[in-house]
């Protein structure tokens, strides 16, 4: 079977909803606590490209630090991005589901369901 690992926030019930909807189906995915173990640069890019979004598509514009950092400055490039994300975790759009060389975001919660093999 191939490995699963999940992208989680434990305060989001969003995530807390695709864990459950993982381990209902006996599957033990690999958690990454992104907020207190951020990716790298290296590891978004990577991320973003099994993902199939662009990093601004990643974002949660939401957030205090997405207002603060000026984030909807559509002359940012791609690099600037990243590198807020890096910076801030918290920008990132959970929960993350990555099923070998495909990943989807949990938004609803049931869309990690579609990339299981």
């Amino acid at each position: 079977m191939t490995d699963l690992t999940l992208y989680h926030n434990p305060r989001c019930s969003k995530s807390r909803s695709a864990l459950q909807l993982l381990e209902e189906r006996g599957l033990a995915p690999s958690i990454v606590r992104y907020l207190e173990t951020p990716p790298s640069a290296a590891q978004l890019r990577e991320l973003l490209g099994k993902l199939g979004l662009s990093p601004r598509q990643l974002l949660r514009s939401g957030e205090d630090e997405y207002q603060a950092l000026n984030l909807a400055n559509p002359e940012l490039t791609d690099s600037q991005l990243i590198e807020a994300m890096v910076a801030h975790p918290k920008l990132i759009e959970r929960p993350i589901l990555i099923a070998g060389d495909k990943a989807v975001v949990g938004r609803p919660p049931e869309k990690v369901l579609e990339i299981l093999p």
